[in-house]
């Protein structure tokens, strides 16, 4: 496996993960796929090193990326970055989510970030156990925020202190 910034020919890839996420699964809050001319944007947004876009590879295929995000607009929040990762369904458990997360991980303590969270649908144990095990802590569910599928979701905040 290979972890590695994502370059233009990713794109499509990166796309068609997260499409299958929107419309299939709580892992995002996302209901409807971003548009091409939205995804491309904000593909070539994340491509900056202060806020990287990665992408794991088995087998010469892309089986899943991360990135990272602002926290917030607002300027004291500046060194808080949010973390994002999603995994090819065929290619989970393989390892692409850890080496994804801890990729992040090395890259916002390179940047000088402080704080790295994260928010899963509290019952994503997997995604859960994942932060879990490379130091993330829960700071609280937020009850009943999110809405998708038909149901009415909690989301665990994570953080992991970098410095």
């Amino acid at each position: 496996m290979t972890v590695r910034p994502a370059v233009a020919g990713d794109s499509a890839d990166v796309k068609a993960i997260y499409d299958h996420e929107v419309r299939s699964s709580i892992a995002t809050m996302d209901i409807e796929p971003r548009s091409e001319g939205a995804h491309r944007e904000w593909f070539e947004s994340h491509r900056a090193a202060r806020y990287p876009l990665l992408v794991a590879e088995i087998g010469g295929r892309v089986a899943g990326w991360g990135i990272l995000s602002p926290w917030s607009p607002r300027g004291g929040y500046a060194r808080t970055v949010e973390a994002s990762v999603f995994v090819r369904a065929d290619t989970r458990r393989r390892g692409a989510g850890r080496a994804l997360l801890s990729g992040l991980i090395e890259a916002a303590r390179r940047e000088g970030h402080r704080v790295m969270l994260g928010r899963v649908e509290a019952s994503n144990e997997a995604s859960l156990e994942l932060a879990r095990s490379l130091g993330f802590r829960s700071v609280g569910v937020m009850h009943r925020v999110g809405e998708k599928l038909g149901r009415v979701l909690d989301v665990e905040l994570l953080e992991l202190v970098l410095d």
